[in-house]
């Protein structure tokens, strides 16, 4: 369980986990900014936070040898996470050269794409593994050509058709893992609803590749569709993303992008919590452009600002009921009429 943190360490947490809001000038305490560091870690934003205490300077922390000794071995371990990450990044090219040798068409999609295109850092976000999207017909040649790039398939065969879901790991370092998807919505309860493709993502993205429209939409179907909003990274994928829509084109092609893969649900919920947490009134703006029926009316009283703040806090049960629930009503939802 995380250490708790009050209302304003709470806020405070937020303004450091946001990527492009100024480098906090608090004085905390040293069992303060402790906790905070915990609770970043835990939430997968502690690479911002300590880049914000970096450019702040180790001179106006305090001067406790504890903290000191906590924040040279988190610095350490991000050092490590972004080298990881660059390996990762290297096999995935590699797998790719492989893909396209053999004319299988591909993406890397999340992770790795996410930080070079919606992050000014691109240390700010890490990522633990290299996520590939193909057509599902193309699942089986695909998995042969990840093999034979020297990994070993860590999932049951049968049950990752049924999921479009293949985890591969580095035969020499099990620590690299890289998932091969033929739908990036895995929930075979959903997928009757929604589903997010290489098909759909193709058509999202039309002529250009990795479209601000395609990046929030993974995004949001990462957030609401895979992980049921367990950190705040998701959440802070999501915000860069809505900083990316530059135009009311690409605005119009995010909706239209949900109208397509059956996400509005997903898309207002994502956005309206996104843009609370964050006070980005972008996000709140595109999440009420989407016409509330009676799940994502329900949807909002359960997925609030605290339902994602307090995960792994003393009100982690409730958390973990209200996204449970969640994940009902995602399953039990209907399907809005698309004309193409």
């Amino acid at each position: 369980m995380l250490p708790s943190l009050t209302f304003a360490e709470e806020r405070l947490l937020l303004r450091l986990a946001d990527p492009e809001a100024a480098a906090v000038e608090d004085n905390l305490s040293a069992k303060a900014l402790s906790a905070l560091l915990d609770n970043a870690e835990f939430h997968g934003v502690l690479p911002i936070m300590l880049r914000k205490l970096r450019e702040r300077g180790d001179a106006r922390l305090p001067q406790d040898s504890g903290l000191q000794s906590k924040l040279d071995d988190l610095r350490q371990k991000a050092t490590i996470a972004t080298g990881h990450s660059m390996l990762l990044q290297y096999h995935g090219d590699r797998i790719m050269k492989g893909m396209a040798a053999e004319g299988i068409p591909a993406r890397i999609v999340k992770g790795p794409v996410f930080a070079r295109k919606l992050y000014r850092n691109i240390s700010d976000r890490p990522f633990t593994d290299i996520d590939i999207l193909v057509e599902p017909a193309n699942l089986a040649r695909a998995n042969q050509v990840i093999a034979a790039s020297g990994f070993e398939l860590g999932s049951n065969e049968a049950e990752s058709y049924q999921l479009q879901e293949f985890k591969w790991q580095e035969k020499e370092n099990s620590s690299l893992l890289v998932e091969l998807h033929g739908d990036l919505v895995h929930d075979t309860g959903m997928r009757r609803r929604l589903s997010l493709g290489f098909r759909e993502l193709g058509i999202i993205d039309g002529e250009a590749t990795d479209t601000p429209a395609a990046l929030l939409t993974i995004a949001i179907v990462h957030a609401a569709g895979g992980h049921k909003f367990h950190r705040l990274q998701l959440c802070v994928d999501v915000l860069q993303g809505v900083r990316a829509l530059q135009s009311p084109k690409a605005e119009e092609r995010l909706l239209d992008a949900a109208r397509m893969t059956g996400i509005e649900l997903e898309l207002a919920i994502v956005l309206n919590v996104t843009g609370q947490l964050f006070d980005e009134s972008h996000a709140l703006e595109l999440a009420a452009r989407i016409k509330p029926d009676l799940s994502i009316r329900l949807a909002k009283k359960l997925i609030t600002t605290n339902t994602l703040l307090r995960v792994n806090s003393r009100e982690k049960i409730g958390s973990r009921l209200r996204r449970d629930a969640f994940r009902w009503i995602q399953r039990l939802a209907k399907a809005r009429s698309y004309a193409a």
